[in-house]
């Protein structure tokens, strides 16, 4: 049994054979978050792997199926983060998964530095705006504004936190992929890998997927665009073999 409060729901998690708690007032996943966690590489039989800002643990959960490495997942909000604990003992994935309250700021100091292989993080994407224009429901103005958590602070911790050759990914908007390039080199991390995502073919890309190395050398590898919906608005052959895996 799971103890599910207010409106939350348990949802399947498409290809996965897992479940996650989910509610439409407080958090529930995106796209963003299952394209960050199939994207970024991951040690597959042994590692230490972080994901920051983690919400209600979802990225943790994807990953649990690419690798038997251990998976910490840090997420500030008590209501997410108890969702996120929930999730992982329903899914019997504690031995694995251990997810952290807290800021991530205070995680280098917390958990030391350089000890992951692999660090992910899919941060707020807008810069805080005015008193006025910001969402009135708090857990969801947090999850998608600067307020507590900016792209610094971000490409920061996951260069603090990375060991040497490991890889840090993160998920944006293409409008900050200057940005984040500037603050990878800043901190560290060569961007290595980059993968940019449209909602169909002839649009804007909307989403981008970036992955580092902590001192590595300069070597840009552009990846096949990925898009989302075909003419019929239907998911393409690529999203679909992501979402539920090959049919």
């Amino acid at each position: 049994m799971i103890n599910l409060k207010d409106d939350e729901r348990l949802d399947y998690l498409l290809a996965e054979n897992l479940r996650i708690i989910q509610s439409p007032s407080v958090f529930a996943f995106s796209l963003d978050a299952v394209l960050l966690a199939k994207f970024v590489y991951v040690p597959i039989q042994k590692g230490r792997l972080i994901d920051l800002c983690s919400g209600n643990g979802v990225i943790p959960l994807f990953l649990s199926t690419r690798t038997k490495g251990n998976i910490v997942g840090v997420e500030i909000q008590e209501r997410l983060y108890d969702m996120a604990v929930r999730s992982v003992e329903y899914n019997d994935l504690g031995h694995q998964i251990q997810m952290i309250h807290g800021d991530i700021k205070e995680m280098p100091k917390q958990l030391g530095y350089g000890k992951f292989d692999t660090v992910t993080c899919n941060p707020p994407y807008f810069i805080t705006p005015s008193a006025e224009e910001i969402n009135e429901n708090e857990h969801l103005a947090i999850a998608r504004h600067e307020i507590l958590c900016t792209l610094e602070d971000a490409v920061r911790v996951s260069s603090q936190l990375v060991r040497q050759g490991g890889k840090a990914a993160l998920v944006h908007r293409p409008g900050r992929l200057a940005d984040i390039i500037e603050l990878m080199r800043k901190y560290r991390l060569e961007p290595k890998r980059i993968q940019f995502v449209y909602p169909k073919a002839g649009k804007e890309a909307n989403t981008v997927l970036v992955e580092g190395i902590k001192g590595g050398n300069p070597d840009l590898k552009i990846l096949q665009p990925l898009i989302i919906y075909n003419d019929d608005n239907e998911y393409t052959p690529e999203l679909r073999e992501i979402l539920y895996g090959s049919e």
